[in-house]
């Protein structure tokens, strides 16, 4: 069989386990400004992620609201759309992939993504 029109990796994973997979690494995307995974996850939560700061740099309830149905968490939602987003000057290419040395155990290719704009979060306390 071909793969043509197929989009995304699989990470040999069931569809369930794969979208758990991103959401969680894009919400700590966004609570920690950068964390450091494979270079593949890298590349597929930067595509996912993108777009979900395009989303809350517009603005509005109904897009808050599809922040929090892609991302499964409230709060993360609400930090990347009234903390996160505002900050961010630019209009396109919003994360940066800066490629790691090797795992350890498997040699697997690993690397740091971060946004490319410094963010300051400062907590209401």
């Amino acid at each position: 069989m071909h793969r043509h029109g197929y989009k995304g990796r699989k990470f040999g994973r069931e569809t369930d386990q794969r979208l758990a997979l991103r959401r969680g690494l894009m919400c700590s995307l966004i609570e920690h400004q950068s964390i450091t995974t494979t270079l593949a996850r890298a590349k597929e939560m930067r595509r996912e992620t993108e777009k979900l700061v395009t989303i809350a740099k517009k603005g509005g309830l109904a897009n808050r609201r599809l922040l929090i149905s892609r991302l499964n968490s409230v709060e993360v939602a609400d930090l990347l759309m009234d903390k996160v987003a505002p900050q961010i000057k630019r209009d396109s290419g919003y994360l940066k992939i800066e490629r790691a040395e090797n795992r350890k155990g498997d040699n697997t290719e690993m690397a740091t993504i971060s946004f490319v704009d410094e963010i300051e979060i400062k907590e209401d306390k």
